[in-house]
């Protein structure tokens, strides 16, 4: 029974050691079919990619370094309403919270919402160099949106 079991096994195995098929060889050569969806996908990437919001150094305002939250949000309250333009952000560095305003390619930019906000804010206004965040010019007039 024992080689009778040996047997088949060895023509099931050789069988399927059979089944490999050498005639569809094609030289080291192979053939890729790419589905036409894949432009529309890769256009509507670099669509996106152009339109996302990326992270490079350059500097913020900040307008007050306090160790309390409530002065702190008041603060960026009062930066929201009168310079609604510029993004407001509350930083916490322990033990401080830091508000600090815009996102600025250079030193100069910088300055002169400084100047225009050290006349609301007694404690000093700085600017200071932070990793902003720059959303791209609009220049994708010309494309479709997908």
């Amino acid at each position: 029974m024992q080689k009778l079991f040996i047997l088949v096994g060895c023509l099931l195995i050789s069988g399927l050691a059979m089944a490999q098929d050498n005639e569809t060889a094609t030289n080291g050569n192979v053939r890729v079919i790419k589905d036409s969806r894949l432009d529309v996908l890769i256009r509507k990437q670099i669509y996106i990619n152009n339109l996302a919001i990326r992270n490079q150094s350059g500097f913020r305002v900040q307008v007050i370094s306090t160790n309390k939250r409530g002065d702190a949000n008041e603060a960026k309250a009062k930066v929201m309403q009168l310079f609604p333009d510029y993004r407001t952000y509350l930083d916490y560095q322990s033990p401080y919270f830091k508000v600090r305003v815009g996102d600025f390619k250079t030193r100069d930019e910088a300055a002169e919402l400084r100047d225009k906000l050290s006349d609301l804010f007694s404690g000093g206004v700085f600017v200071v160099p932070a990793i902003i965040n720059v959303t791209p010019d609009k220049e994708l007039s010309n494309e479709e949106p997908y």
